[in-house]
């Protein structure tokens, strides 16, 4: 068994695709219109087979007392593996991104969380 698709809510399709594709990096694996929403998920750049993120939106009711305790509580939504988050991090902080934690490494792991805009923190990690 392997995970084929995972979700992350967000409150504006178009800004997450933006975010996700442009800023992150990830390449669009399905853009299909559902109604007024569309079946929007992305996948690791140069990996089309692999896991998607699906890039869901905030509808029920339940999702935004959810992310909003998330956030307060500065819980990640999910998380990314790079290979390099100090390089990844001064990257992305260049283009504007902000970050709620800088790199702390933290055992095995280096990581960082930032804001994707969307309404959810985002935790980068680097195995060390």
């Amino acid at each position: 068994m392997k995970i084929y698709v995972t979700s992350v809510f967000v409150q504006d399709q178009a800004k997450a695709l933006d975010f996700y594709t442009r800023v992150l990096g990830f390449e669009v694996k399905h853009d299909v219109p559902v109604g007024e929403h569309r079946w929007l998920t992305v996948v690791e750049k140069g990996s089309p087979g692999g896991t998607q993120l699906l890039l869901e939106p905030s509808e029920h009711p339940a999702v935004r007392p959810f992310k909003d305790a998330l956030v307060r509580d500065g819980i990640p939504a999910t998380s990314f593996q790079v290979d390099d988050l100090n390089a990844e991090f001064d990257r992305l902080r260049g283009l504007g991104v902000e970050f709620t934690q800088a790199p702390v490494v933290a055992g095995t792991v280096k990581m960082a969380v930032l804001n994707d805009t969307c309404g959810n923190l985002i935790q980068l990690v680097e195995m060390i």
